[in-house]
């Protein structure tokens, strides 16, 4: 089979692979029908998340069709159109019992860190990704969940991810109406958390990045108010100012460890900034949201240590909450969310190509050219 196939920083390619096929009597095998390339696969593009293996298989974003089954799976046939979470658990550990999947204990045993991922590294289990004509999926009486017949697996396929995680970093913050919330990044997850703010009662919403595409977007499809961290000489004195000089009530930090726009980042180099966890975008949440504000981390750090300003965050009384999303429990709401038009998934579609032109777009994401939100792969044989 075609797959998306990890060959290094900044090179992947689409190549033959053996067949996935069931190890284990809870497994599924998935003919993949849609799969998505998600910022957070960039850092394994670029290099910079540990443990990230020459033949990995990238993508944990995919809806499929189920083609074979595990003899102890009791909830999934064959034909059945599935979206499957990129967190990957067991449904019994200490942590799935309290709805925390993304920390499962028996799905990633070697690491206290997290729970098992499809497509990502070795520090995550090691599983094969999504982008790919096949895919199997363990424990699949726990993570899929059926697409209901008034969806699309375009409408669906988002729930996988970047909807939950959109959701969860404003659920995070927890809003109240009469807050201000300020997102950092205008990709995917930073849009979604921009409209997941306004469903969850938000005063204002105000958009943070500097590519001015992806500002236009957030303007248009999430009515934010936009700030370009490149057009003003501080943006944390700007965010306060906007908000009555005392700083948004909540931040969102939707950007992680490849952010820039600082000076230090300048000074220092790109590589060495990066290779540490770039924390521009958490630094300027910490220090733009108002005294006794609340921060909500979604942006992913790899590597162990960031130059984060933790004084402050104790001398100002912030709430942080962070965490990968636990996104069995958010689809079925988030489900009806879509069927009722509050999020609309296909929207934030740019690009729709064939697999095997999975190098030229993860290029582009990366360049962030030619007006790209969210790229969708389609295989071949899917109908």
């Amino acid at each position: 089979m075609l797959a998306v196939t990890y060959h290094g920083p900044r090179c992947v390619r689409v190549e033959e692979n053996p067949e996935p096929r069931i190890q284990h009597p809870n497994d599924v095998v998935l003919r993949v029908s849609r799969a998505a390339i998600c910022g957070s696969d960039l850092h394994l593009y670029h290099g910079y998340i540990a443990d990230t293996r020459v033949g990995t298989i990238f993508g944990h974003e995919f809806t499929g069709v189920v083609e074979e089954v595990g003899p102890s799976v009791q909830t999934l046939q064959r034909g059945d159109r599935v979206v499957v979470p990129f967190n990957i658990a067991c449904g019994t550990c200490f942590f799935c019992q309290r709805e925390r999947t993304s920390a499962c204990e028996n799905t990633n045993p070697l690491t206290t860190i997290a729970g098992g991922m499809f497509g990502y590294s070795h520090t995550t289990g090691g599983y094969q990704g999504g982008q790919a004509e096949r895919v199997r999926v363990p424990f699949a009486d726990v993570g899929p969940m059926k697409i209901p017949d008034d969806l699309s697996d375009e409408d669906a396929l988002f729930l996988s991810d970047i909807i939950p995680t959109g959701y969860q970093a404003a659920e995070m913050g927890d809003i109240t109406p009469a807050d201000t919330v300020a997102v950092f990044g205008c990709g995917p997850v930073g849009l979604v958390a921009q409209r997941c703010s306004w469903l969850l009662g938000a005063r204002r919403v105000i958009a943070v990045d500097s590519v001015g595409y992806r500002l236009d977007f957030a303007r248009r499809y999430n009515q934010a108010e936009t700030l370009d961290f490149t057009k003003v000489p501080d943006v944390v004195s700007v965010l306060r100012d906007m908000t009555d000089g005392r700083g948004p009530d909540v931040c969102i930090d939707a950007v992680g460890l490849e952010a820039s726009g600082s000076a230090l980042h300048g000074l220092l180099g790109k590589t060495l900034m990066l290779e540490a966890g770039s924390p521009v975008a958490l630094n300027w949440a910490i220090q733009s949201v108002r005294r006794g504000g609340r921060v909500s981390i979604v942006g992913v750090y790899g590597p162990p240590w960031n130059l984060v300003d933790v004084g402050a965050v104790m001398n100002k009384g912030l709430t942080i909450k962070a965490g990968q999303c636990d996104v069995k429990r958010y689809m079925p709401r988030l489900a009806q969310h879509v069927r009722k038009g509050n999020i609309d998934p296909r929207a934030l579609i740019t690009h729709r190509v064939p697999l095997e032109a999975a190098a030229e777009m993860y290029r582009l994401f990366a360049a962030r050219t030619d007006g790209i939100i969210k790229c969708v792969l389609i295989p071949s044989d899917a109908k």
